[in-house]
């Protein structure tokens, strides 16, 4: 395993490309503050250096809330998402610290919709962004990688990824739940009486009740 001084790069911190994001946003974003001690440990966790907006972000933030907290990138963990990428990954991806997933949740959104780098469990397309689909309850390959999901994610068309299951007045309830907080919709969204997102009801749940329920 690399030490913590081989993994933070002072010369080419990815740090500064997302900050570039960040300026060009073009939808809120929160960033959550870190915890520095669990920061390092997380770096360690994942051997990610941060040359890599991976890493950047594991080490410089407890993770990210945008659009009103709609998509929740995962982090080194902070109060309103304390879920770190390795901690929510053990258990589901791989077992141990330190064994090979066969893929990697690195997002999700309120919806019950899950990001993950594909790394052979989700598909035949080797590092690259699949989402897990709540209306199709089924992993997609986006075809993207991780930091073209980042870029996407701050400035690019979250509306059009999403329309067609935004309600009204949807912004005002997601503010409402922290980072480790989904709706479940009733009908689901799989279902042809869910396509009507105006019509169905919606319960908060924890994130890991819905997982467990549609992804395992």
């Amino acid at each position: 395993m690399k030490t913590l001084q081989e993994l933070i790069n002072l010369d080419e911190p990815a740090w500064e490309l997302i900050q570039e994001w960040l300026n060009n946003a073009n939808k809120p974003y929160e960033i959550i503050p870190k915890n520095q001690e669990q920061a390092e440990q997380e770096l360690l966790a994942n051997q990610v250096t941060t040359r890599s907006p991976m890493g950047a972000i594991i080490y410089e933030t407890g993770g990210m809330l945008i659009d009103n907290g709609c998509l929740r990138i995962l982090g080194s963990g902070g109060k309103k998402l304390n879920r770190t990428l390795s901690g929510w990954n053990k258990g589901k991806s791989f077992e141990n610290i330190g064994d090979v997933p066969s893929f990697l949740l690195i997002a999700d959104d309120v919806l019950g919709g899950y990001f993950a780098i594909n790394g052979g469990g989700l598909g035949d397309n080797l590092g690259v962004i699949y989402y897990f689909a709540p209306d199709l309850l089924a992993w997609e390959d986006l075809n993207i990688t991780y930091s073209h999901f980042i870029e996407w994610a701050l400035t690019g068309d979250l509306e059009q990824f999403y329309q067609g299951f935004r309600w009204q007045n949807w912004q005002d309830e997601v503010k409402q739940l922290d980072g480790n907080q989904v709706f479940s919709f009733f009908p689901f969204l799989s279902t042809q009486e869910g396509k009507e997102i105006d019509k169905v009801s919606r319960k908060v749940i924890s994130i890991q009740e819905h997982y467990s329920a549609f992804c395992e």
